[in-house]
C-alpha cells in the first residue's frame, strides 16, 4: 500500500557541485510529447532541458533518477479548506482554536503538497464563534511553508447585508488588512445574495483583490447578474463549484457559461464531492462551460472533514473523475488542476521548457492517461527543490507468481 505521508527525498550529492545556489538535475525524465529528457533546475526556474544524457558532464548539485517517471508541469489546489481539513473523527464541535486551526491546516497542506501541489487557496471562515482566530492561523501557518509550498487566504464571511452583516462586513475589512489576499465567500447565505455579490466586489475592487465566492445557486437569474457585476473587476473573479449550473435546463446552463466567460469569471469545480451537504453536490458541467470559453479549474474541496469524511485532497484524483465520468481527454482533465488551476491563483504559467517555473511533478507511468490511474509514486518540486516524495512498491506473492506465471522476483511500482 502507498504511503501518503511526503517523505524526505533520497538524493545523491554531487561532489562537484558549484558554489552558491545548488542546481538540480532530473534525468532521464519522459515528458507528455513522448522525449526522454534532462531537465536542469537553479534559481527556482528551469535552466536547461536536452536529450537524455545531455546535461550529465555539467557539474550539479543533485541529481535525482527520473527512468520510468512522467514529468508534468505541479499541478495547484485552487480550493482547499485548511481550517475544517481532518476533523471527520473529532468527537463533538470541530476546533476553532488557532493552535488547532494551523496544526490541521498544516497537516493538510503537507498532504496536498505529498500529492503534488505546490500552490494552494484556503478558504477560512471569519465571524461567528471563529471570529478572526482561523484566519491568524491559517496565515501563521502560510509563514511556517514558505519555500515548500505556496499557500494564501480567502476571508468568507457568512453574511453582509443588513443590520446583521455589519460585523461581517467591519471584519472582512479586518481580514484583508490581516493578510488575506483574496475576497471570498457564500452568497447563497445571505438573505440578499445580490447584495452580498456587490459588496464583496465593492471591497475587492477597493483593496485590489481577486474574489472567490462559493455558490451552487441553480438559479440563471442570479449567476447572470453575478456574472454581471463581475465584468469590470480587473483582479480576477473565481466561482465555486456551481453545481447548480448542472441541475438547469441545458439552453439555460449554455446562456450562463456564455455570460461567465464574457465577463471573464473562473469556474472552480469539485469533481470529489464538494464540500457542502451531500444533498446539493454536484459537479459544474465542465465541458458546456470548456465549449463556451470558460476557463475552468478544479479543486479538491473538503479533505476529511464533515462534508466529505473521505476527501483526499489529490488534484491527480479530480483530474482522473473529470476524465473517467465527465469525458474531458485526460489532457483537458489534467490542465483543470494544473495550467488552469495556477491561472486561477493567478500564478505563472508553468512548462517544461527552459526559463519557466520550476515547478514539477514527477509521477511514475509513461503516459498521462496511465500516471492519472495509477499514480501512487510521485517526487515533488516546488521553487527548483524536491520537497516531497511518496514511493509505492507492488509485490506478488510465490503462489501468485506461479499460478500466473510471473517471475517470482517481479515487482510493478506504480
Amino acid at each position: 500500500m502507498p504511503d501518503s505521508r511526503p517523505q524526505p527525498p533520497r538524493l545523491s550529492s554531487s561532489p562537484s557541485a558549484p558554489a552558491g545556489p545548488a542546481a538540480l538535475l532530473l534525468c532521464g525524465a519522459r515528458l507528455t510529447d513522448g522525449r526522454t529528457v534532462d531537465v536542469r533546475l537553479k534559481n527556482g526556474r528551469i535552466e536547461a532541458v536536452g536529450t537524455a544524457g545531455s546535461l550529465a558532464a555539467v557539474s550539479v548539485g543533485t541529481r535525482v533518477d527520473l527512468r520510468g517517471y512522467l514529468l508534468l508541469p505541479a499541478p495547484a489546489e485552487p480550493h482547499a479548506h485548511g481550517d475544517t481539513a481532518l476533523s471527520a473523527d473529532v468527537d463533538g464541535p470541530v476546533s476553532f482554536q488557532p493552535d488547532d486551526v494551523q496544526r490541521r491546516t498544516t497537516e493538510a497542506a503537507l498532504l496536498q503538497l505529498g500529492h503534488g501541489a505546490t500552490a494552494l487557496r484556503s478558504h477560512v471562515c471569519i465571524g461567528d464563534a471563529q471570529g478572526l482566530g482561523a484566519l491568524t492561523a491559517v496565515l501563521r501557518t502560510r509563514r511556517s511553508l514558505c519555500g515548500f509550498a505556496e499557500l494564501t487566504a480567502v476571508a468568507m464571511p457568512r453574511v453582509l447585508t443588513g443590520v446583521a452583516g455589519a460585523n461581517g462586513l467591519a471584519m472582512l475589512r479586518d481580514a484583508l488588512k490581516m493578510g488575506a489576499s483574496v475576497v471570498g465567500g457564500c452568497p447563497d447565505t445571505d438573505p440578499d445574495p445580490a447584495g452580498y455579490a456587490e459588496l464583496v466586489l465593492e471591497l475587492a475592487a477597493e483593496f485590489g483583490c481577486p474574489v472567490d465566492v462559493h455558490t451552487d445557486a441553480g438559479d440563471p437569474a442570479r449567476l447572470a447578474r453575478l456574472a454581471a457585476i463581475a465584468g469590470g473587476l480587473r483582479s480576477g473573479v473565481t466561482l465555486s463549484p456551481c453545481g447548480g449550473l448542472g441541475r438547469l435546463p441545458a439552453a439555460a446552463a449554455a446562456r450562463v457559461a456564455e455570460r461567465l466567460a464574457r465577463a471573464g469569471v473562473t469556474v472552480v469545480c469539485l469533481p470529489q464531492g464538494g464540500c457542502g451537504a451531500v444533498e446539493g453536490r454536484g459537479t459544474a458541467p465542465v465541458r458546456l462551460l470548456r465549449s463556451a470559453g470558460v476557463r475552468v479549474a478544479a479543486g479538491s474541496g473538503a479533505l476529511r472533514d464533515v462534508s466529505n469524511p473521505v476527501g483526499r485532497g489529490d488534484p491527480l484524483e479530480a483530474a482522473y473523475l473529470l476524465a473517467s465520468r465527465y469525458g474531458l481527454s485526460p489532457e483537458d482533465a489534467y490542465d483543470t488542476v494544473s495550467a488552469s488551476a495556477r491561472a486561477a491563483l493567478g500564478l505563472p504559467e508553468v512548462r517544461v521548457e527552459a526559463g519557466f517555473p520550476a515547478e514539477l511533478l514527477a509521477v511514475r507511468g509513461d503516459r498521462l492517461a496511465s500516471a492519472l490511474s495509477l499514480a501512487y509514486s510521485r517526487i515533488v518540486v516546488h521553487q527548483g527543490r524536491v520537497v516531497a516524495r511518496t514511493s509505492a512498491v507492488r509485490e506478488y506473492s510465490t503462489s501468485a507468481a506461479v499460478a500466473l506465471d510471473l517471475p517470482r522476483q517481479g515487482r510493478a511500482q506504480p
